[in-house]
């Protein structure tokens, strides 16, 4: 039975046994449907995560590690606040995420700019590190998917393992483009043409739910990187020239937009939460 196949039951009770003693389940989801908007979103925030570290980086004043502590620190505010929240919220939700795919970018900085750990060392620690997430993850909750992240130790999970995608996906992506040397629009390309090869395998194949949004979700961010690349590097080095600056409040306008479309048409929540009346 797939990880998918074996939560679809729904929990009769508000609380179900864990072996322990109880969990407490909302009755709401707190991840968006995994709709259209949803991956736009993702890889916007992914390039936003790219140029953004770069931008803050080389002008805020504070040095890679002052930009990772005061990023961090961002990130912990955002999450407290998304925790609190009973439901999913486009608002909060992708706070985190954008934040997340900032700080994911700057652990890899740091780890090969200040201490000097290889990309491939680097790619497999974080791969090593993703899949512990997961294996802890399924012998607590017996499932990987994102349709019932409905306590607050399966939300823990789940942003744990998004953010080890993120690490992930920057030192995987720099190793490729260190490597292969394709530059910033091939890259892109080859990356959407990987993430293509997962949806034909994964509709056509039927390769199990679980495993291609996961998989898909770690290439979106090499990606999106790519995308920013080409977008904010001079044109001396295969860019578009856009700069920081530009790349980063263009993309981030784009995702309060979505943001804001989302909050009001509600179009990426779950059913469940749709035919559910909102407590209080």
């Amino acid at each position: 039975m797939t990880p998918e196949i074996s939560e679809t039951t729904e929990v009769p009770d508000a609380r179900v046994a864990d072996g322990v003693g109880t969990v407490r389940r909302l009755p709401w989801n707190k991840v968006p449907e995994v709709t259209l908007y949803f991956w736009v979103i993702k890889v916007l925030c992914t390039t936003v995560g790219e140029t953004a570290a770069d931008l803050l980086n080389s002008r805020a004043g504070l040095g890679l590690t002052g930009v990772s502590l005061l990023m961090s620190a961002l990130l912990a505010a955002a999450l407290v606040a998304q925790f609190r929240a009973r439901s999913y919220r486009p608002g909060p939700y992708w706070l985190v995420v954008a934040l997340v795919s900032v700080v994911g970018t700057l652990i890899t900085d740091n780890l090969t700019d200040n201490l000097g750990v290889p990309l491939p060392v680097s790619t497999g620690v974080f791969a090593v590190a993703l899949t512990g997430v997961f294996a802890v993850w399924y012998r607590s909750e017996r499932t990987l998917s994102i349709h019932h992240v409905d306590s607050v130790r399966r939300e823990g999970f789940y942003w744990l393992a998004v953010l080890c995608t993120f690490a992930l996906g920057t030192a995987a992506g720099d190793l490729v483009a260190e490597r292969v040397d394709l530059g910033y629009w091939l890259s892109a390309v080859l990356f959407a043409s990987v993430i293509a090869a997962v949806a034909v395998a994964r509709f056509a194949l039927g390769l199990d739910a679980v495993w291609s949004f996961w998989i898909a979700y770690v290439l979106t961010r090499p990606l999106g990187a790519s995308a920013g690349d080409y977008l904010s590097q001079p044109a001396a080095d295969g860019g578009l020239g856009l700069g920081t600056v530009v790349t980063s409040g263009l993309f981030l306008a784009v995702i309060a937009g979505l943001v804001v479309f989302l909050t009001v048409t509600r179009r990426d929540v779950t059913e469940r939460e749709r035919l559910t009346p909102r407590e209080g």
